[in-house]
């Protein structure tokens, strides 16, 4: 294959899985995912990279038809809809060296998890009026890679060190009114990774395989304000959810790539997130306690497993410009209780290169959340959420924005 065939087919390559992945990934993102990981600037082929992006994303879900299901004092009669979501930026900050002959390491920092909700005052401010969830990962992976055959083979590692903090506003009870009642938390955990690829870059094939780790977060701990009086509260350990991807990409013609991945993420493992007052203990602290002076309240997530496919096309059209399409489905994480269902996500952009040590980018998104209906929900061990408020939503948009540059040499 002549050089300037594998310069197209490389350059188009990287532009499509670094900037769009980005994009489309934090329009669409179920669970509690924002950037999620990625791990993509560790294959860049020059001995130094530097990547800093950052998308915006503008979600539009409306919820209507709402009821107030709460057990105790008059039912609430404000307002049947309101607006759930947030817009929200994803930033990410990453530098990539070669150490050694095979050896290539990163460094980086992503907000791989979050969720902005404000709905305000409406019929279901028993359950939710104003929810923000944010998070720091700090992170170092490294790579080996080999000859293997007609390319090389890629082992991967890695760790990473990660903060979880926020707050939800609610009414406290309905004996109690309109009394509002705020949560604050914030913990913390370790995580690791570990892959394999293998590339052939003459056709610039390229297959990944990725897993990282759950987060045990068991340190989660902070206060409870009702009406101004303040206790200091805890949970029980959880874990932010492990998550398994497959990326292929492959030259299919001269400056022609196709790419697509396959992404499954374990959100099933966060359920109820029972809070519990730290006088309580050593009573158990658990989503099964029903008295309010040991788990005045609880987090309802109630999440299935997260699956998410994609497919796109790039193309360089000269040495300065390329381009990317992508399409992707989420499968829902929300089943029943909460209005996270199924996204469809087209995804366009981008890239400038006006000499070879730097890469200009802009991409963007627009997509589908379909609607549903959210109820109760009963997980195993018979804990029964959504019994605050029962609500509809329809067909809903999102679009997003990103952009970003590369510095290398």
């Amino acid at each position: 294959m002549n050089n300037l065939r594998l310069k197209a087919l490389l350059g188009a390559g990287c532009f499509s899985l670094a900037l769009l992945g980005t994009a489309v990934n934090a329009a669409h993102a179920g669970g509690l995912e924002r950037g999620g990981y990625d791990v993509d600037l560790l294959f860049d082929p020059a001995p130094f990279a530097s990547d800093v992006s950052g998308t915006y994303v503008m979600p539009e879900r409306k919820l209507k038809n709402a009821v107030d299901t709460a057990v105790g004092g008059p039912p609430l009669t404000v307002s049947s809809t309101a607006n759930n979501t947030e817009s929200y930026w994803v930033p990410y900050v990453g530098v990539k060296a070669t150490i050694g002959y095979g050896v290539d390491c990163m460094l980086d920092y992503s907000q791989p998890w979050g969720a902005s909700s404000n709905p305000g005052i409406w019929n279901g401010s028993y359950s939710n009026i104003n929810t923000q969830i944010k998070s720091n990962n700090y992170a170092g992976t490294c790579s080996y890679k080999m000859d293997a055959g007609k390319g090389q083979l890629r082992f991967i590692g890695g760790v990473f060190y990660q903060e979880v903090y926020g707050f939800k506003e609610s009414y406290a009870s309905p004996f109690l009114g309109t009394t509002i009642g705020r949560v604050d938390l914030t913990s913390s955990g370790w995580g690791w990774r570990a892959g394999i690829a293998y590339e052939i870059p003459d056709i610039a094939l390229r297959a990944s395989l990725v897993y990282n780790s759950q987060v045990k977060l068991d340190n989660i701990a902070g206060t409870l304000n009702v009406g101004g009086v303040v206790n200091n509260i805890y949970a029980p350990t959880q874990s932010m959810p492990d998550s398994l991807e497959l990326k292929l990409q492959s030259g299919i013609a001269p400056g022609w790539l196709a790419f697509g991945s396959i992404k499954w993420v374990n959100w099933s493992v966060l359920q109820s997130v029972p809070i519990c007052t730290t006088a309580s203990q050593p009573f158990p602290c658990s989503s099964g306690v029903t008295n309010p002076l040991i788990r005045p309240t609880s987090l309802d997530l109630m999440y299935r497993d997260g699956w998410t496919v994609t497919a796109g096309l790039g193309h360089k059209f000269n040495e300065q410009w390329s381009g990317a399409a992508q399409i992707s489905w989420d499968r829902g994480t929300s089943h029943g209780y909460g209005d996270q269902t199924d996204t469809w996500t087209l995804g366009g952009g981008v890239a400038y290169t006006p000499t070879p040590n730097i890469e200009l980018r802009l991409a963007g998104a627009i997509g589908v959340l379909t609607s549903g209906h959210s109820g109760t929900l009963t997980d195993q061990n018979g804990y029964t959420a959504g019994t605050d408020v029962a609500y509809d939503f329809g067909n809903d948009l999102v679009t997003a924005i990103s952009g970003g540059v590369k510095i290398k040499f």
